[in-house]
């Protein structure tokens, strides 16, 4: 209509430029305070993170890029860690498994934001072993194991119909009482870091970035990032 502009915004939508929360002054995070490697960190983080209540403190955010190098991003739940890495399970056809076979480079960050935290990984990502995908699969509620078979996950499917069809063929396939066995094209990745960083928010922006980077040879060096 004549006088209004397209797209407009306004109203009642928040003004972003001014949307901003003041970190803590008397938190931080310093060389002295790091744990002796980042498995050890990173579990004093989750831990907190577990104790402060915060909702689904193991979701990530996975990054991942196609042959081409364009990005996508999704979140995702990490299932174990140890020092060969961060492990989660998906449909290997889905994108982001795709995506994984064709570039097996990954990011992940942690955003604990009630705690003023991130952590950011960068790693390669290699295959869980077959004995080990069953085993977390085995674990999993029926649901979710009938769920996996059920969904061509990342497809375009016509409707929400079609998708509770494909569970209910699941059901009649693995009845009630019988184990359900993970799908061939199911498993776990594990992302083998290169860098591990904790960000702890800083008053004035002046957060703390301290980065566990592999070096040659072996061993992970320390260093601090500009915010």
């Amino acid at each position: 209509m004549p006088g209004e502009r397209e797209n407009d915004v306004t109203g009642d939508t928040p003004a972003l430029a001014a949307m901003r929360n003041e970190y803590a002054a008397d938190r931080g995070l310093s060389e002295p305070d790091l744990a002796a490697d980042w498995p050890a960190q990173f579990g004093r983080w989750l831990a907190d993170a577990v104790a402060a209540g915060l909702p689904e403190p193991n979701a990530m955010v996975l990054g991942t890029a196609d042959a081409t190098g364009r990005p996508s991003g999704r979140t995702v739940l990490l299932k174990e860690y140890d020092p060969q890495g961060f492990v989660f399970f998906t449909n290997h056809s889905s994108r982001k498994g795709v995506e994984l076979a064709a570039n097996p480079w990954a990011s992940l960050v942690f955003p604990w934001f009630a705690m003023q935290r991130q952590v950011v990984v960068t790693g390669r990502v290699e295959h869980v072993d077959r004995a080990g995908t069953e085993a977390y699969f085995a674990s999993r509620p029926r649901g979710s194991q009938l769920g996996a078979w059920a969904s061509t996950q990342s497809e375009v499917v016509p409707d929400r119909a079609a998708l509770e069809e494909a569970y209910r063929a699941a059901e009649q396939r693995f009845p009630a009482g019988t184990p359900v066995p993970a799908p061939p094209h199911w498993g776990g990745f594990r992302v083998r870091p290169q860098t591990v960083e904790f960000w702890q928010g800083r008053a004035g922006r002046l957060h703390d970035r301290l980065r566990f980077r592999g070096v040659e040879g072996g061993g992970w060096a320390v260093e601090r990032l500009a915010p």
